[in-house]
């Protein structure tokens, strides 16, 4: 599943959440549309919906990778904790009271899959929105050069595209020997 990760040595991940930052790309119809949906959700934690990238996300969270934060939903808990891809959903839709039954099955193994499957889903759709825009430099290419074919689509991170099979992933190779130990 995706990363959680703290800043700092707070021991932010033994803290309990009481408000979330949800960091979203302003000029993204589709997250723009999940902004003014999350708004109009009833929530147990409270969120703050700020634009990636903005001067405001940047005075935030000054330790943040804010470009990162324009490709990648983010989230980060009043105590530090910073969620993103995946794990960034989870905690979005725990902190919505009509949807934290579904958090709890999203955050088991088998749920994880499901839930990478939709955040891969939406990421393809925003992908295909932005590649014809100047300038981009997110997973689909520079200023759309990368733009999705309907052919197989690979992923740095193992997962891959097919249209005829739909989603699979496959660790990725480390030939080189400078893939990152944990």
């Amino acid at each position: 599943m995706s990363t959680v990760t703290s800043t700092g040595s707070r021991g932010a991940e033994r803290v309990p959440v009481r408000r979330l930052t949800v960091l979203y790309d302003a000029e993204c119809s589709l997250c723009a549309f999940l902004r003014d949906w999350l708004a109009r959700q009833p929530q147990l934690v409270p969120l703050e919906l700020v634009p990636a990238g903005s001067d405001e996300a940047r005075r935030r969270f000054p330790g943040l990778d804010h470009r990162a934060t324009l490709d990648e939903i983010t989230v980060v808990g009043d105590a530090g904790q910073v969620y993103r891809d995946t794990a960034a959903w989870i905690v979005t839709l725990w902190a919505l009271r009509a949807y934290r039954p579904l958090a709890h099955r999203l955050s088991t193994a088998s749920g994880a899959r499901l839930a990478k499957g939709a955040v891969l889903a939406a990421a393809k759709w925003r992908g295909a929105q932005w590649s014809g825009r100047r300038g981009y430099e997110g997973p689909w290419g520079p200023g759309g050069a990368g733009r999705w074919d309907g052919t197989v689509y690979r992923r740095a991170d193992g997962w891959t595209y097919d249209p005829a099979q739909g989603w699979s992933y496959g660790p990725p190779a480390c030939d080189s020997g400078t893939c990152a130990t944990r």
